[in-house]
């Protein structure tokens, strides 16, 4: 598909999906300058031994959370969740190996670096760096990543601009972005309307999203629910959030386009988990598409009977599936 009928066709896509009005709320006018909620410790979703640390790196400052002992097991959320949607997951990987969860910039407690008109703060290529940058900061140059939902596309990006680095890639509940945004159908827009929603400027989104998630703020009753309402009705938050859509949609579709002009693709085995209850399961051929964005031989991969968040729903499967493939 050419960039003319690509860019034709995200714009139709948008204008049918998005949001029939954006409220403008009293909020700043750049999102990005709102301050985030006061972060509780974090650490009581994990057992002892993990401990939480900020890691500055050239583009940004990293929260993230290290537990375990052995080798390294670098573990990426997705959105709009952070660090905890692992909270489950990890603690078996400690027995066997040192885990490193962050938050991705622009989520959770992880800051929040300025946008820019081409969004390129929030692309994978900057993303995947702070995470190179955060595991080489606890002494590791080669590792496995582990990654759910834009987690996984981060990871995604990462073997391919790092394919000295990345030892193996799990993605969970996806397919490539540049394959979504290069083959764009009513039934993918009606199942992802997020997808297009949030590419309007801001502070549309954002705010819609803020008044939405404040309204739903009381009816968190666990722990974990009233820790990503933390989150969720953080409009800074909400903003990285967004921005890191934008992104996704212009600089690295770019990024994604010259990679495949030039041959390079993910060089490592490549372990891809999906749900058979939702859209992925339901619309893409998930293994075949991934075997075109890496060596075929190399892609392996089933679906799960369990929702987009693989991770929480079937946390022993998960982690029972992962660990058998980074140890093969």
């Amino acid at each position: 598909m050419s960039d003319i009928n690509r860019r034709d066709l995200l714009k139709q896509a948008a204008a049918t999906t998005a949001l029939a009005s954006f409220a403008r709320l009293d909020t700043p006018a750049s999102a990005a300058q709102a301050t985030a909620t006061a972060a509780p410790p974090v650490e009581r979703f994990f057992p002892a031994g993990f401990t939480r640390s900020e890691v500055k790196t050239s583009g940004a400052t990293i929260n993230v959370v290290k537990g375990g002992d052995g080798p390294p097991l670098l573990l990426v959320h997705g959105a709009p969740q952070t660090h905890i949607t692992w909270r489950t997951v990890a603690p078996q990987f400690a027995r066997n190996y040192t885990v490193i969860v962050p938050d991705l910039r622009g989520y959770g407690d992880s800051s929040k670096p300025a946008d820019t008109p081409d969004h390129v703060n929030y692309s994978k290529r900057n993303m995947a760096l702070d995470l190179v940058e955060v595991m080489k900061h606890f002494g590791f140059s080669r590792y496995p990543v582990v990654g759910q939902d834009r987690g996984g596309r981060v990871g995604h990006r990462l073997t391919v601009d790092h394919p000295d680095i990345v030892t193996k890639l799990a993605v969970l509940d996806i397919v490539p972005t540049h394959y979504h945004y290069t083959h764009v159908t009513l039934e993918f827009a009606q199942a992802y309307p997020h997808w297009f929603n949030y590419l309007q400027p801001a502070p549309g989104p954002e705010n819609t999203l803020k008044a939405q998630n404040d309204a739903a703020a009381g009816r968190a009753a666990t722990d974990a629910a009233k820790e990503y309402s933390r989150v969720y009705t953080d409009l800074a938050n909400l903003h990285g959030m967004c921005e890191d859509y934008r992104a996704s949609a212009s600089v690295d579709l770019k990024y994604d386009e010259d990679d495949l002009k030039n041959g390079r693709k993910i060089p490592v085995p490549l372990l891809t988990l999906w749900s058979t209850r939702g859209p992925i399961g339901r619309l893409f051929d998930v293994l075949n598409i991934w075997k075109t964005y890496a060596n075929p031989s190399q892609v392996t991969g089933k679906g799960m009977d369990g929702g987009h968040y693989l991770q929480e729903d079937l946390p022993d499967a998960v982690a029972a599936e992962i660990a058998g493939f980074v140890k093969a």
